[in-house]
């Protein structure tokens, strides 16, 4: 899972969102994907987890007692599509699930959420992937430890015909980076589609750069930007995979507490445009953050030709979408909040929101989940009061 967003509970003013120099009024502006954008297609894991909280996490030989336990559905795509069912899309999830007890409750509990479990391969004789969470109530981080499903899912699990349906009506594909084989297959097909993709980078793994190359839109955790292009910063290495990824048009990383940087590249390119140091600009935006507001911003740069030395030039605006920590009380869990963000950047594109209200309302979405135990125990629903600025 991406590092998670910590945000503040938000009093939401719902008229109004401050970005850079200037104030956008939402109530008007909100936005929902018309009805034949509204499917998309989501590959990856999807799981059954028991989570448990403890005061304090265990040492060796150590014995502790639960504060809560739940036992409920997880994986990247899983996650992150049931948000987006949530919010109002209509995804369809390709996994693979074994047609054991933990199989049956994934199916159930994708179905009750809208999510179309129709093209989800059912194993027989094999077991489902399960996660095993611990979450520490004092330090407030959770601790993941799976068990995969055996066997993995592959290409041949897919027919002709679940290929077909699958793409049908899909406005946008998302993979979550697991079973890049299978990923890399169904996103050659997309591709030919002319379907825009987009991409979660997690961690380097085998298959993914392939993947990646057909990607429209990449959404990195937090350390894989620099682990991937060896650039010395997350700014600069955002330029690095604009440039070595020339056909997406955005790249977005997490950062956890300290909220997202967002990197798009500019169709149109003039010589007057200025060119500037890509970590300058990052300071200066930094410096116009107010940290005195309490609901999620975003500010952004003028279209500038962002220059990395010794990896090049590239033409475009950057975003820093800032997240307010929740306050200690109510931070209750942040297990899937890369989803929920992922499940919230799948409906903004969809919605064609602009970034300047794209960042804010995901961080939105993510500070409703950190609310609750689990991935998705506290994912909103499009009619929450708390995302009606943003979306009607």
């Amino acid at each position: 899972m991406l590092r998670p967003l910590y945000l503040a509970a938000s009093n939401l003013d719902s008229t109004m969102l401050r970005c850079r120099n200037f104030r956008v009024k939402m109530s008007s502006d909100a936005a929902s994907p018309s009805t034949e954008s509204r499917v998309v297609l989501g590959c990856g894991m999807s799981t059954i987890d028991f989570l448990a909280t403890v005061d304090a996490y265990p040492k060796p030989d150590d014995k502790v007692r639960t504060t809560s336990f739940k036992i409920q559905g997880g994986g990247n795509a899983a996650n992150a599509l049931t948000c987006a069912a949530r919010l109002g899309l209509k995804p369809k999830l390709i996994s693979k699930v074994s047609d054991d007890a933990q199989g049956k409750g994934i199916l159930k509990e994708l179905e009750a959420d809208g999510v179309d479990t129709s093209f989800l391969v059912v194993s027989k004789d094999a077991s489902s992937t399960i996660s095993y969470v611990l979450v520490d109530n004092q330090t407030k981080t959770r601790t993941c430890i799976s068990t995969l499903g055996d066997p993995p899912m592959m290409p041949t699990d897919l027919s002709q015909s679940i290929l077909l349906s699958a793409f049908d009506e899909a406005r946008l594909v998302y993979f979550d980076g697991t079973s890049t084989e299978t990923a890399l297959f169904l996103a050659q097909e997309a591709a030919r589609n002319n379907i825009p993709i987009l991409v979660e980078a997690e961690s380097e793994k085998e298959g993914l750069d392939e993947l990646l190359g057909l990607a429209d839109y990449v959404v990195c955790s937090t350390r894989f930007p620099q682990a991937w292009t060896q650039a010395p910063s997350i700014p600069s290495a955002l330029v690095s995979v604009l440039l070595r990824l020339p056909n997406i048009k955005f790249v977005i990383v997490t950062l956890g507490e300290d909220g997202c940087i967002m990197l798009e590249r500019s169709i149109t390119e003039s010589s007057d445009i200025e060119e500037r140091d890509v970590d300058n600009v990052i300071e200066s935006l930094y410096r116009e953050k107010d940290d005195s507001l309490i609901i999620p911003t975003c500010i952004s740069s003028t279209v500038t030709k962002l220059r990395t030395e010794g990896i090049g030039t590239v033409c475009g605006r950057l975003f820093v979408g800032t997240a307010e920590k929740i306050p200690a009380w109510e931070l209750i869990d942040t297990t899937g909040a890369g989803d929920a963000f992922i499940g919230a950047i799948l409906y903004a594109i969809c919605a064609n929101m602009s970034p300047e209200k794209m960042l804010p309302f995901a961080c939105q979405v993510v500070a409703a989940k950190c609310r609750a135990l689990g991935a998705r125990t506290g994912l909103p629903h499009h009619n929450d009061p708390r995302l009606a600025p943003f979306i009607s």
